[in-house]
Formats: structure tokens, C-alpha cells, sequence
């Protein structure tokens, strides 16, 4: 993810970007810091109502594209411990540019952008936080597909609208995938979230579908009553020699669902929550950020620790259905 800030007035605008083939690490919510506060995004009012421009792409028409991102809207709706709801309003002639008061998303031609296949921006209130309008733009330098099964050399256009549409709710990237090195950049061999930051090879609809990170975090940011019943939380600190870690990536396991659930170390002191865990045991796993871009995740200015092993807490955390498990600490040690 790569975040500007360009603030006037009482709204900021946002830019989140998908990027095809740079390298990225689970979930993380956007937010904005005001002042000595820090904002969630998200929507207050709902439905979310949003407009798509009347022209559409070479093998893409603009009906085609409606339904398409109609669908992953549709998608993001459907979770059942969350509570949101989208609303397609009609076609427009406006572009996805953030400024008019219209949620709008549409196809712009950037070959400029020669890795970006998606971007997402927004205008925030930075008195409440709440989102006033969010556009989405969709790279038609790149070729795209509807097609149901895919098509080979072409970019599946649900997939990559699911993912963008997951940032106009306001989640930010996952770590949870796994990539190779190869000429002309990272191929993804697996992820375990739509929010991934690296898209899958053209030809692919594997992001068609969300994961349990995925869920965990829209139902976060717009429980059900559901959600905090039926689910649990982990919290604690990741620390090296008694101090604090900025930035580690923890994860949980569930090995009897096959689950993962991520989160990170937000603060100096270590601190982490993993919220919308499934009840009972769970393994936590603590990791550094060392073959990701962290730009895509933390502020530049920010010192995040690298310097450590990967390491396994020494027992089970078991998960309250409805409750949390607090003050668990993961020891790690330099490399």
C-alpha cells in the first residue's frame, strides 16, 4: 500500500494503490491520525451509495464492468458478522477522482502507472473520520476480463475489485500470502487474504473469494451483534530483551478450522490485538517484515524492527467464545 496525504480544509484525500508485481505483509485498518487521535476510517452512513462511469474497456463494456464490481460490492455484503450494505446509484460521465462529492468507479488509461492495476482514494472528515467519498480507479492500460472462468494474459476484474472495494470499506493490506522472486518481480504462489497487496498472475480468479482474515477484519470495523458474541480476541505485546517490537507480524492459527487470523505490533511498547478469532485453541506465530515493502503497511517515518527471529509462542492460546485473552507475551531474540 502506498498512502498520500494531501490535507485542505476539514477533509484529507487518500490514496491506496494495488500493485501488481512489487512485493507487500494481517489486517490492518486505515486510519489518520488528528491531532494526538487516531481516526478509524470508515463509513457512518450506509448504504454506501456508488456511481460507475459510462465508458468502458477493450473486452470490458460498461455493463459488464456495473455488474462486475456490483457483485464484489455484493460480496463484502454478504458477511454475516458484519454490517454493510452498498447500493449501485446509476452511470455517470464523471471519472474516479476524489473532489466531486460523488462515490464513483470507473476505468482510467495511466500507462504512467506501469505496475499499478487499481487505486483507491478518499475524502475523510478529519473531525470524526468518517468517509465522505471514496473513488476507485481500475488501470485500463492493463487488459482485463469478466469472463466467468478467467482468461489467460488478462486481469480478472472481480478479483481486483474485490480487493479495492475491501479499501473503500477501510482495510488496509495483509501479510498473509506468499511469493517468489522472479525476472520482472514477485510471483504470489498463495495467499490467505483478498487484502494481499500483490495480485495474482493475470489468467488468475483465485481473489474471487474472501478469506477468514478478510472477515475478521470488515466485521471489525462493522460488527454484527454476532460478531462480538460468537467470536473471541488475542491481545499482548511482541518484546526483545524486555523492550517493545514496532511492526512484527502476528498471526493466528487455528488447527482445527485451518484459520488464519493476523494482526500487528501497532505501538512502541509491542502491543497487538487479533480480533474475530474463532473459539478455542489457537497458535500465535510472531515474524519480521523482512521481505515485504514496508512502506506498504507503516508510515516511512516510523522505525520498524526487523532485527528478529521468527518465533512460535511456548503454548496454546485458547480463544472465550464472546470474551478475549490479554497480557500474551511473545519473547523474540535478535537474528
Amino acid at each position: 500500500m502506498r498512502v498520500a496525504l494531501r490535507r485542505g480544509g476539514a477533509l484529507a484525500t487518500f490514496v491506496v494503490i494495488l500493485i501488481a508485481t512489487v512485493p507487500a505483509g494481517a489486517y490492518l485498518k486505515l486510519g489518520s491520525r488528528i491531532g494526538t487521535r487516531s481516526m478509524t476510517l470508515k463509513w457512518n452512513r450506509l448504504p454506501i451509495r456508488y456511481f460507475v462511469t459510462n465508458a468502458g474497456t477493450a473486452n470490458v463494456s460498461a455493463q459488464q464492468f456495473q455488474s462486475t464490481v456490483t457483485r464484489a460490492f455484493g460480496t463484502w455484503d454478504a458477511v454475516p458478522t458484519s454490517q454493510l450494505s452498498s447500493e449501485f446509484v446509476g452511470f455517470t460521465a464523471a471519472p474516479p477522482v476524489s473532489g466531486d462529492g460523488a462515490t464513483v468507479l470507473g476505468f482510467q488509461n495511466r500507462p504512467d502507472l506501469e505496475k499499478v492495476l487499481g487505486a483507491t482514494s478518499f475524502m475523510v472528515d478529519t473531525v470524526t473520520g468518517e468517509v465522505v467519498e471514496s473513488d476507485i480507479f481500475f488501470n485500463s492500460a492493463f487488459s482485463w476480463s469478466v469472463a466467468a472462468g478467467g482468461e489467460t494474459d488478462r486481469y480478472d476484474l472481480e478479483s481486483i475489485a474485490l480487493h479495492e472495494i475491501g479499501h473503500l470499506h477501510g482495510l488496509a493490506h495483509s501479510a498473509l500470502g506468499e511469493t517468489e522472486l522472479r525476472a520482472g518481480g514477485r510471483r504470489v504462489i498463495a495467499a490467505e487474504s483478498v487484502m494481499f497487496p500483490i495480485a495474482f498472475s493475470a489468467g488468475s480468479i483465485a481473489s474471487r473469494t474472501l478469506k477468514a482474515d478478510d472477515i475478521a477484519g470488515i466485521s471489525d470495523i462493522y460488527p454484527s451483534a454476532s460478531f462480538t458474541r460468537e467470536t473471541g480476541s488475542i491481545s499482548g505485546k511482541v518484546t526483545k530483551n524486555g523492550a517493545g517490537v514496532l511492526g512484527a507480524h502476528v498471526t493466528a492459527f487455528n488447527p482445527r478450522t485451518g484459520r488464519l487470523v493476523a494482526g500487528f505490533s501497532l505501538s512502541e511498547d509491542g502491543a497487538f490485538v487479533i480480533a474475530g478469532l474463532d473459539p478455542g485453541p489457537q497458535v500465535l506465530r510472531a515474524e519480521p517484515l523482512d521481505d515485504a515493502d514496508i512502506t506498504s503497511f507503516f508510515d516511512g517515518s516510523l522505525n520498524i524492527d526487523l532485527d528478529f527471529k521468527v518465533k512460535f509462542h511456548d503454548r496454546l492460546v485458547v480463544v472465550p467464545r464472546g470474551g478475549g485473552v490479554s497480557n500474551v507475551e511473545i519473547k523474540v531474540v535478535s537474528k
